[in-house]
């Protein structure tokens, strides 16, 4: 791909543009505008790197123009377009201008409708959007990087997961203590020999202390290792299914060592608070005498 191809005076065109033909390469078409195309729609279309296409800004294929293909390019992956066909092309500015030009417009080349500005400063953000307001009405200024507001998707999504999460883990610690409970009463007769030939309540509440802490970190080192492992599955099915290089799940150093820091202090909390009820009671309770 030459440096021209690669040049920021580029427009990013979806193909509401009608794809009318294609054509092999000829001789007398070498002097062609060059566009780019989606990989989802060379491989939709059957469409080759050289073939020559028309496009045109109207539905119904009116004023289309002839482009050739330059070569292939993969979107860059967005949640929000997660169900849409990428469709799309890239093609230089002026031919953009040309084949979206309206007639009624006298000046189309001069008229833009968004600029991307870089502060200084990004800590201005906030009062440069309030002065470039009062100087020009009507003309809004936003961040374009992700916006910690109430109408920000993301922020929604990321709110929904944390109550999700905490949901599960209040459910499944409960889970947990349930299990516990039966643990414990199951080794009701073997606390009570436990104290019969001299275990003082400490002792054996620090024995189950141990194998708590072990049983924990055993199966919190066992829950990360199969998020790890299954992280590359799903990631992988995922992206066939929705035809996108778009990562869904990212299990990180972060991400485990806070569910390791979560996971063992509720196991070894449960299997505590459950032998504590047993080493309360007197020895021949335990017993069943």
């Amino acid at each position: 791909m030459s440096p021209t191809e690669r040049s920021s005076s580029r427009g990013t065109l979806l193909l509401l543009l009608a794809l009318i033909a294609t054509a092999p390469a000829r001789a007398e078409q070498a002097e062609l505008p060059q566009v780019l195309l989606s990989r989802q729609l060379m491989e939709a279309e059957a469409l080759s790197v050289g073939d020559v296409v028309e496009l045109s800004a109207d539905p119904s294929g009116a004023g289309a123009r002839s482009f050739r293909i330059a070569g292939r390019y993969e979107p860059l992956p967005d949640p929000l377009l997660l169900a849409a066909s990428r469709h799309e092309a890239r093609l230089h500015l002026p031919d953009f201008l040309e084949l979206t030009r309206v007639a009624s417009d006298p000046s189309p080349d001069e008229a833009v409708s968004r600029i991307s500005l870089l502060l200084a400063d990004p800590e201005d953000a906030a009062a440069f959007a309030e002065d470039l307001g009062k100087r020009m009405p009507g003309l809004v200024a936003v961040p374009a990087g992700r916006a910690e507001d109430e109408h920000n998707p993301f922020v929604v999504l990321e709110r929904f997961h944390l109550a999700i999460s905490l949901i599960t883990v209040f459910g499944s610690t409960a889970f947990l203590l349930a299990l516990m409970v039966m643990r414990a009463d199951e080794r009701r007769e073997t606390v009570g020999i436990l104290r019969l030939i001299g275990f003082t309540r400490r002792r054996v509440l620090l024995e189950v202390f141990v194998e708590g802490l072990f049983v924990a970190v055993g199966g919190a080192l066992f829950g990360v290792a199969l998020a790890w492992t299954l992280e590359g599955a799903f990631n992988r099915f995922f992206q066939w299914h929705y035809d996108t290089p778009l990562v869904f799940v990212r299990v990180t150093g972060s991400i485990a060592w806070r569910c390791i820091a979560a996971a063992v202090p509720l196991g070894v909390l449960a299997g505590v608070v459950t032998s504590w009820t047993l080493l309360r009671r007197q020895v021949l309770e335990l017993l069943r005498r």
